[in-house]
């Protein structure tokens, strides 16, 4: 909306047409979407407390978490709205990459926000059922695959990028929308698993969100595409302002969030988050960038699965408890010791995931 404005101003003053430059309409995406959430944070936590939509806690899982039922959920609402506005005000809206984005984002936010609604306010345990939560997550995330791949313009679109290895793609014909599907689903699942612990889940999507934008901002420019040799991507370019957006709205989220949590993103912000990192993975094509950086992530998924199998074919469990953080816990790490060392693991991570630009 503003870049508009801006892009109309320019006409009759040149000093507007500073607003065309990513760089600086992606700072501005993560200040916006930074301060919507320290302003409207308080507020929609008194609002979650007064309506008493607080978090229920196990009580077969670490004794240190009982302190925390009651603590207001769906915080993630806030998160989405200020990623929403962030991106609207900055982003060139004519870019089909910003809508697709952001539509799986809310789609997948409004599938996690039904389920925090039954089991938080209709006080339905199961919450939504997860056929159903499974159905829909497919609907979005097929969609959205089918929505690209006969959209695409270029070839690099539906290829697959080999990370530090140079000029190696593989093109996916249909197989990118398999890719896609599972990409998305995954992800918005993986991070809604991880998120357990007070910040732990919103740091690193905001690392490795960052470190997707400069990947975006490499790809949609023809010189530093050719210079790193990476496919060039028209237009995508423009999704570093929804990255942006991603990096401030989880800032100013994480005030609320820090150890001990004043509030919670419940399934509305961690499918909806999730789901984001992998569109824009996707329409990046950093499909495989993304595994490497959200490792924990992974990690988290990894430990769920195999303890479910495990239990289920030998009848033991390998670790105390699943995801991994509760493991830990379990062990006598301190909450905020188990946050702070996943953190430092991302760091590592992204930073392996930054050098594939260079290293090929």
């Amino acid at each position: 909306m503003l870049y508009a404005l801006t892009e109309y101003l320019s006409q009759y003053y040149s000093g507007f047409g500073v607003f065309q430059y990513l760089t600086l309409r992606a700072i501005l995406g993560v200040l916006s979407a930074l301060m919507i959430s320290l302003i409207l944070g308080p507020w929609i936590i008194r609002w979650l407390s007064h309506y008493q939509v607080g978090q229920f806690v196990r009580d077969d899982g670490p004794q240190t978490h009982l302190s925390k039922a009651g603590t207001p959920t769906m915080g993630g609402t806030l998160i989405l709205a200020a990623i929403t506005i962030g991106t609207l005000l900055w982003a060139d809206l004519s870019n089909r990459y910003i809508w697709v984005v952001l539509a799986v984002m809310l789609a997948f936010g409004a599938i996690g926000w039904l389920d925090d609604y039954k089991k938080l306010i209709k006080k339905q345990s199961e919450g939504l059922k997860a056929r159903h939560k499974y159905l829909w997550q497919s609907v979005a995330g097929i969609g959205a695959a089918v929505f690209l791949y006969n959209t695409a313009t270029v070839p690099a679109e539906l290829e697959l990028i080999v990370p530090f290895v140079k000029h190696v793609v593989l093109p996916m014909g249909l197989m990118f929308i398999v890719l896609t599907y599972f990409v998305i689903v995954g992800t918005s699942n993986a991070v809604n698993l991880t998120d357990g612990l007070d910040g732990l889940a919103i740091m690193p999507t905001v690392m490795v969100g960052g470190a997707l934008g400069i990947f975006a901002y490499a790809s949609g420019n023809v010189v530093f595409s050719a210079y790193l040799g990476i496919p060039f991507i028209p237009g995508v370019g423009e999704v570093v302002i929804i990255c942006g957006a991603i990096v401030g709205a989880g800032l100013g989220f994480l005030w609320f969030n820090t150890y001990p949590a004043q509030v919670f993103m419940g399934d509305v912000g961690a499918l909806g988050l999730g789901a984001a990192l992998g569109a824009i993975a996707v329409v990046t094509r950093q499909e495989l960038v993304l595994l490497i950086m959200g490792g924990v992530f992974v990690m988290e998924t990894v430990s769920v699965i195999l303890q479910v199998a495990s239990f289920k074919l030998t009848g033991r469990r390998i670790f105390r408890m699943a995801p991994l953080h509760h493991h830990f816990e379990l062990k006598g790490w301190p909450e905020p010791r188990v946050i702070v060392r996943f953190w430092i693991i991302t760091v590592i991570l992204v930073l392996i995931g930054l050098a594939s630009l260079k290293i090929r």
